[in-house]
């Protein structure tokens, strides 16, 4: 997750040679002007992990990753995050050059199929502004369909549908999310600890859509020690999916959540399989005394296992030292 930058540019080279370090600089100084020039340079199949530093700039591209190159760090300078931006403004209703629509999935500026990712001091930018029951607004900024992948310190920026964590286990440490529609969903299973998480609604919105079609499916999104705040009233999650499940412990909440909570996606027969739990939550968002029935207030041994890296097995991928 770093770089070792020390001001004689010698240690910078030296780290390139030795441990596979591809330098992204739109200035021309690098090894590639874009973000996925350096892509491209990574070899198919690589086995060992190679950092791609991106240095500050505005990269207006589209970037995929493909599931054939594993093991790649995106690293920014961790004191301008906000400076080192991809960004691009696809929409699900915009056509490829064959006139198909894109689709929700397809509108990504960020899409990453590879696993074992890792990113630290980036921002990631759908810069599409949703209009509320606009068609075809979905405007993802960051679609991760890898396994076992980290993001640290990363910002993810988007309207409606701005992540979309689709498949695989993954950790969000001390990331900032924003949007104001289902704007973290997916089918995979997720900890987002440390983060905020930021509605940009104007009036109603929803802030997480998992899917989830059957209860032996070990998915879920779980947040924990998270900050959430920001405009419009907003659920804490929609039930996308028979099995949907989201858990929220610790979390600061701001008064901006319908009092209700939770949204079954107009399927009441989702009441009766969706797993939506809230454990010692705090601030005027957390009040649950109007929230829907089949919600859960959680005991600590119904929260515990959603509470730490357990829960998306990180003992066994994530190495943090």
């Amino acid at each position: 997750m770093k770089v070792r930058l020390q001001k004689q540019s010698l240690a910078l080279r030296s780290e390139r040679s030795q441990n596979r370090v591809i330098v992204v600089d739109q200035s021309g100084k690098g090894d590639s002007v874009t973000v996925q020039g350096a892509v491209d340079m990574v070899p198919e199949r690589n086995s060992e992990r190679v950092k791609i530093y991106i240095l500050p700039g505005i990269y207006r591209e589209k970037v995929f990753v493909p599931y054939t190159k594993p093991l790649i760090s995106f690293i920014g300078d961790e004191n301008r995050t906000s400076e080192t931006i991809i960004s691009w403004h696809d929409k699900a209703s915009d056509r490829d050059k064959y006139g198909s629509e894109l689709g929700t999935c397809r509108s990504a500026s960020l899409t990453v199929e590879s696993d074992f990712f890792c990113a630290t001091g980036i921002t990631i930018e759908n810069s599409v502004v949703a209009v509320p029951g606009g068609y075809g607004m979905q405007a993802v900024a960051l679609r991760i369909a890898g396994n076992k992948a980290m993001f640290y310190r990363v910002r993810i920026l988007g309207t409606q549908d701005t992540l979309l964590d689709d498949y695989g286990s993954h950790y969000f440490f001390q990331c900032y999310v924003q949007g104001s529609i289902d704007f973290i969903f997916g089918s995979s299973r997720s900890l987002y600890q440390d983060s905020v998480l930021h509605s940009i609604a104007e009036r109603f919105g929803a802030i997480t859509a998992h899917h989830r079609d059957s209860e032996e499916d070990d998915t879920g999104f779980s947040f924990v020690n998270c900050t959430i705040y920001g405009t419009g009233t907003v659920y804490l999650g929609r039930a996308w999916g028979n099995y949907s499940r989201a858990i929220y412990s610790y979390c600061e909440i701001d008064n901006i959540i319908a009092p209700s909570g939770w949204s079954d996606w107009n399927q009441p027969s989702r009441q009766k399989t969706a797993v939506f739990g809230e454990y010692q939550c705090r601030g005027k968002g957390a009040d649950r005394k109007k929230r829907v029935s089949w919600s859960k207030s959680f005991s600590y041994e119904e929260a515990r296992p959603f509470l730490d890296t357990k829960f998306i097995a990180g003992e066994k991928w994530l190495r943090l030292y």
